[in-house]
């Protein structure tokens, strides 16, 4: 694994906990904790740059492949899918959670 193929997954990881930080603060309902929204958007926003970069990149399975490839690991897919892969699986988790209370 490259440098690049590394910084792209870390770019990722981050970019998912920001968003599932952000659904977690809008979704005080649910009875998350911090790991489980830092696990959340972590899994997720990997997850959502791997989708987003296979939409955008033209078939390309691995988007920190692509990002390595095209030499940036802050790209489009990466930040915005990281975000939103991050929001959407940690509000799937939230959603599931609070209905387990009930």
């Amino acid at each position: 694994m490259d440098t690049n193929t590394l910084v792209a997954i870390v770019v990722q990881v981050i970019a998912g906990v920001v968003g599932g930080q952000a659904v977690g603060a809008a979704l005080k309902q649910a009875a998350m904790g911090q790991v489980t929204k830092i696990l959340g958007g972590a899994i997720g926003g990997v997850g959502g740059a791997a989708i987003l970069g296979s939409l955008l990149g033209g078939g390309a399975v691995d988007p920190a492949a692509a990002a390595a490839a095209a030499g940036s690991a802050f790209n489009l897919p990466n930040l915005a899918g990281g975000v939103g892969g991050g929001a959407i699986l940690t509000g799937i988790i939230g959603a599931v959670m609070n209905a387990m209370k009930k």
